[in-house]
């Protein structure tokens, strides 16, 4: 954000751009979707422009997303206003009820390779908040790019330190398997991972 301060507005618009070229950008909300009962509560972890939030919110659950910049915030509050959005640094995360309880969601989501952005440091605090997060019976969806200097045994472990526990691994959005061993190290991941 302070190298390029457009850069969340011609990303915003970059999306608008695929969706009106007609291209499908809501693999992993279906995804997201097909996982919850309807009317579940669903965190958008890193929601962006509210693409998948927005997506799941429409189609009748409880959303809230939260996101680091406050451009693409209100970008997701004009565009998808049925959802809520806050601004918000992920390894702070701490979201409360009007009681001040801890909010609890059956689904934590965090597609586009967000977990990758973070810097080492706030990994595994982002990590132990999301898990902070999830409901007793809740699962959190993590994909990113291993590629894009968050290797996925890393990942794994700083989600074993998180209190968190890798249930199943995919190659992508789609559920294709992902190899085994090192030929599984360049893959994109997809990963459920439910509280240890």
């Amino acid at each position: 954000m302070a190298r390029n301060p457009e850069h969340a507005r011609g990303y915003a618009d970059r999306w608008r751009r695929i969706e009106a070229s007609g291209q499908d950008i809501h693999g992993e909300a279906r995804l997201i979707d097909a996982m919850a009962a309807r009317g579940s509560r669903v965190l958008d972890a890193g929601c962006g422009t509210g693409r998948l939030g927005g997506y799941l919110a429409g189609v009748g659950h409880h959303v809230t997303g939260v996101d680091l910049d406050p451009t693409l915030i209100g970008v997701a509050r004009q565009d998808h206003p049925a959802a809520r959005w806050e601004t918000g640094n992920l390894a702070e995360l701490d979201l409360r009820d009007e009681h001040g309880q801890r909010e609890l969601f059956d689904l934590v989501v965090c597609a586009g390779n967000v977990l990758t952005f973070l810097s080492g440091a706030e990994r595994v605090p982002a990590l132990t908040r999301i898990a902070q997060h999830l409901a007793p019976d809740g699962r959190f969806v993590a994909g990113f790019g291993p590629g894009r200097g968050y290797p996925v045994g890393r990942f794994e472990d700083d989600a074993a330190s998180a209190g968190l526990r890798v249930q199943q691994r995919f190659a992508g959005w789609d559920l294709q398997p992902r190899g085994e061993g090192a030929e599984g190290d360049d893959e994109f991941l997809v990963a459920v991972l439910t509280q240890a």
